[in-house]
């Protein structure tokens, strides 16, 4: 008991000089806490023999209660699920059965009963959600959940024993007993440890994100784009697939943003990003370059598709709504697409694409034209509107 609670509280203090470094995780500081509610009820499991009965029995298990609910409150902050009001019903009824046990003079067999089903459900639910919930399989998780199912088993096992005759109490040697220290142990070092590098996980997960996707829209930037676009070719040449890049600008963006704001600038661009996507296969790539400029990666495709697929994003975002200041605005776009050559550098299709851009601006804008001197637009490519 002695050995629980000052491993629980080190955690915990350790955890807190951690966290106070940087900006940590909302479950982290939940967590913390958690841990040291829960060396504070072994601490007070250690104490019973020299306090009160009615007070040890209900602090002991009181705090303990509190920790594991605010152990199974820091799972699902980690993995976004909004629980928090169901369990603080669970901690507060868990509470009020407790003190209802003890006002009603429930013997010990009764208490055991009541105290490990409790811990074991609550124990067996953080089992449920680390190891057979989230997005996608997580070894880590499925670590961290092991010791709590260890846990639920054993207290289970242990209200088995009391409601078939035993009176087990936390002295009691008996193999429930005696598996449940075990899974008390590794909980506190595979959950201290564990959780610690999940935080960590999502912490360098987020950090990937800010490097390579551009926060106002959401794309990939131009680092991220740059990458894919090399990736792609360099897989094209081994199975001989064409790759098309297009390059995209929003037509008088500058006076946009002159007449009504930045802030209508900015939504201009996500309005842009959302109408690109909704037009685009899967396995494009649409990133950000700077400014209003953007580009498209399209694996697996030729010059003519391409341009199919340029159009169809021209016409997207002709017809997407946007609000400049309480009054709709038509935004355009031009676009120039480009064919990469097998042996041809990304950044020369790029600029080749680029070249066409300017083509289309020169013509009118909202517009697609090729980079490719032998190949023309398709029939009813260009839409003539009048500019805004």
């Amino acid at each position: 008991m002695l050995m629980l609670a000052i491993g629980n509280v080190t955690y915990a203090i350790l955890m807190a000089g951690y966290y106070r470094a940087g900006s940590p995780e909302a479950s982290m500081k939940v967590w913390t806490w958690a841990k040291l509610v829960e060396g504070l009820a072994f601490f007070a499991f250690w104490l019973r023999p020299e306090v009160p009965p009615v007070l040890g029995t209900f602090l002991s298990n009181g705090l303990l209660i509190a920790a594991a609910v605010g152990e199974t409150l820091a799972y699902c902050m980690f993995l976004g699920y909004r629980w928090e009001r169901g369990l603080l019903a669970l901690a507060i009824a868990g509470e009020l059965l407790l003190a209802g046990a003890i006002v009603a003079g429930v013997p010990g067999s009764g208490m055991a009963v009541l105290m490990s089903l409790l811990i074991a459900s609550i124990a067996g639910l953080n089992a449920l959600i680390m190891i057979g919930t989230g997005p996608r399989f997580s070894l880590l998780r499925c670590i961290i959940g092991a010791p709590n199912l260890l846990i639920a088993l054993a207290f289970y096992w242990r209200a088995w024993v009391a409601f078939t005759g035993g009176t087990p109490t936390v002295f009691t040697p008996s193999p429930a007993q005696t598996m449940i220290y075990v899974g008390a142990y590794f909980l506190l070092i595979v959950n201290g440890f564990g959780f610690l590098l999940l935080c960590k996980q999502k912490d360098e997960q987020r950090l990937r994100e800010l490097a390579t996707t551009d926060s106002l829209t959401g794309l990939a930037n131009r680092y991220a784009f740059l990458g894919e676009a090399e990736r792609a070719h360099s897989l094209a040449r081994r199975l001989r697939q064409p790759v098309s890049l297009m390059m995209v600008d929003i037509d008088h963006f500058k006076k946009l943003n002159d007449r009504y704001g930045h802030a209508v600038g900015d939504a201009a661009l996500r309005v842009f990003a959302q109408a690109a996507q909704s037009r685009l296969r899967a396995h494009d790539v649409l990133g950000r370059l700077g400014g209003e400029e953007f580009a498209v990666l399209m694996p697996a495709t030729g010059l003519h598709d391409a341009l199919e697929v340029a159009e169809r994003l021209r016409v997207a975002v002709a017809a997407a709504a946007l609000d400049a200041g309480g009054e709709p605005y038509g935004m355009t776009v031009s676009i120039g697409v480009a064919e990469l050559a097998p042996d041809e550098a990304v950044s020369a299709a790029l600029q080749r694409a680029d070249k066409a851009l300017y083509a289309a601006k020169r013509q009118g804008r909202n517009r697609v034209e090729a980079g490719a001197s032998d190949i023309t637009l398709i029939p009813n490519m260009v839409l003539h509107t009048r500019e805004i």
